[in-house]
């Protein structure tokens, strides 16, 4: 499958880009190279790999949700540079 100069003007067009000639000659020739380079990977021999989300077994070292203690609150609010209601007053971002 081969990217045209036409299919890169439709997806500008839906994009709402204003490309203009050298650009679109650019994006065909840029994304005929991707489907090139990935047509040269699919050429490669699969059979018997097993699909790999990463190449090392990494797994989830999260920490069990124990209930422990925690700090005081007015301790904390010591060096607030605001407070209000036992919590900490922000700017608004809004």
């Amino acid at each position: 499958m081969r990217i045209t100069k036409k299919d890169v003007e439709h997806v500008a067009l839906l994009s709402r880009l204003d490309l203009t000639e050298e650009e679109k000659e650019a994006y065909t020739k840029q994304l005929n190279s991707i489907i090139d380079y990935m047509n040269k990977i699919n050429e490669l021999d699969t059979e018997g790999v097993e699909p790999t989300a990463h190449v090392l077994p990494i797994y989830n070292v999260m920490r069990e949700d124990e209930v422990g203690e925690s700090l005081d609150r007015e301790k904390v609010l010591e060096n607030a540079p605001e407070k209000e209601n036992g919590q900490f007053k922000v700017p608004r971002i809004v």
